[in-house]
């Protein structure tokens, strides 16, 4: 069963199976119950008239003998007088029930061939009109006055052989002769039962039909609408054994949600591919980095222990420091590529860019106190490449220059040197890249002081850019974030 309904789609088109079968039988019941009430009710109207019919003649005086209502094929009448005794019943009337007296021959009190009973008389219906007179009735009636409304039961009756369901209405009337007598008329149910037994059967035949339609619809709509997600599955999976991520996922011509899953999963990939690329090409170039150093230091290493008095010291020194900050740099840069997140301390930008310029000679400094939350000792890292980058390009001058703009700090270093080339000023910043002016080992380093000075400014939730110095040189511009401002968090 988990398996049957274990995709998408297979839930989908029962889900809306159910619910569409909720609202059928919701719908059908209330339908067959309306329907049942209005019938039954119109058949209460029809025995009302019969009723009210019949009352009527008897509140005219009209002899039990000759009521026209007791004549009706298809609508039983019962008179019963107040001590429920049958008076007179239509004559094909057999059997009865559902009106509080089963009887269907009146009790023999007729004696005159007009239909009048013995108690016609004067004598009778002084005696009658004085027993009302001592009676507490529910409702006061005037002689010949008849009731309004009716009370309604259900029930059977077997009229000339025939046995149906009926809907009784009982009318009381008032009767100058009689007292109060009580008039049961009914009137068939077939046709209610007819139209309800046909409605059901139509449901219990379209219900079913329905809902497979509703199934079945349901099911191509989901699997025209999954049709592209399976596709991207498929493209996955073969993008995933075959390790390309040079190839997408096909993107639907549609705005709905798949196009967008399949334009994100496509994004997905190209940030992949590029992040493996660098990587790539980041292992290569430490690799040649880290190759050059080492093998010099071993050559030099091998002279010395062959010819002891050839031995390098100095350059020896100089190799291993090499290695050693290039080590610094990679580690580095594998911590913020982990996504290491700086510490949010307070650091003032000026104190710390005259830390840095202390030690280095044609730097001058210009700063106010500024403060801005993060790592002092990777912030004080990206003056440090800053200057680093400046010295070996500068003429003879170097300018720091520390200021407030708006809601971010700005540190300014410039140099009177050659410049950056426009169409360079993006692309130093990239790892181990280095101009051509700087590509021996003495002058240039490995290429990783700005592309770390950067990561570590984007870190900061800040921006690195490089321009033009009003003196002529490179100007490197460093914007962070105020200490407390909604930017102050490292970005990933």
């Amino acid at each position: 069963m988990s398996r049957l309904f274990g995709s998408v789609r297979s839930r989908a088109t029962l889900g809306a199976t159910l619910v569409v079968a909720v609202a059928l039988v919701a719908a059908g019941t209330a339908l067959l119950l309306s329907l049942r009430a209005n019938l039954t009710g119109e058949a209460g109207t029809r025995a009302e008239r019969s009723a009210q019919a019949v009352a009527s003649e008897l509140a005219a005086r009209t002899p039990l003998g000759k009521l026209s209502g007791l004549d009706a094929e298809d609508t039983p009448v019962q008179i019963v007088d107040e001590d429920g005794v049958l008076l007179a019943a239509s004559e094909d009337l057999e059997r009865i029930s559902g009106t509080g007296t089963s009887e269907v021959t009146p009790a023999p009190t007729r004696s005159h061939e007009d239909g009048r009973d013995d108690r016609d008389g004067p004598d009778h219906r002084d005696d009658d009109r004085d027993d009302r007179d001592d009676r507490d009735d529910d409702e006061s009636l005037e002689p010949g006055e008849i009731a309004q409304g009716a009370s309604y039961t259900n029930g059977t009756a077997t009229v000339d052989g025939d046995t149906e369901d009926y809907r009784f209405a009982a009318v009381e009337v008032e009767t100058p002769d009689r007292g109060r007598l009580t008039v049961h008329a009914g009137a068939p149910l077939a046709a209610e039962h007819s139209a309800v037994g046909t409605a059901l059967t139509a449901m219990l035949i379209g219900f079913p039909l329905l809902l497979g339609v509703v199934a079945g619809v349901t099911w191509l709509v989901t699997g025209r609408a999954l049709r592209p997600v399976e596709g991207i599955r498929r493209e996955m999976a073969a993008i995933t054994a075959s390790e390309d991520l040079r190839r997408r996922v096909p993107e639907p011509a549609t705005h709905d949600e798949v196009a967008r899953l399949a334009r994100t999963t496509n994004a997905t990939l190209a940030a992949l591919e590029t992040s493996v690329e660098r990587q790539r090409r980041f292992v290569a170039d430490a690799s040649h980095e880290l190759r050059s150093p080492i093998a010099s230091l071993r050559t030099q290493l091998e002279v010395a222990a062959a010819h002891p008095e050839l031995l390098d010291l100095d350059g020896a020194v100089e190799d291993t420091v090499r290695l050693q900050n290039l080590a610094a740099d990679l580690l580095l840069l594998a911590r913020l590529d982990a996504g290491e997140r700086p510490a949010g301390t307070r650091v003032d930008l000026a104190a710390l860019a005259r830390e840095e310029a202390a030690e280095r000679r044609r730097v001058t400094v210009e700063a106010e106190p500024v403060e801005v939350s993060g790592s002092r000792g990777q912030l004080g890292r990206v003056l440090a490449n800053l200057l680093d980058n400046a010295e070996r390009h500068a003429g003879e001058r170097i300018t720091v220059t520390v200021r407030r703009e708006g809601g971010e700090a700005v540190v300014d270093v410039a140099d009177d040197g050659e410049g950056v080339a426009e169409a360079d000023r993006e692309r130093i910043f990239e790892r181990f890249v280095r101009l051509d002016a700087a590509r021996s080992r003495d002058d240039g380093g490995a290429g990783l002081g700005l592309a770390i000075a950067r990561d570590v400014a984007v870190r900061h939730g800040g921006t690195l850019t490089a321009g033009a110095a009003p003196a002529g040189g490179a100007l490197f511009e460093l914007r962070l974030p105020l200490a407390g401002s909604d930017r102050g968090t490292a970005r990933p």
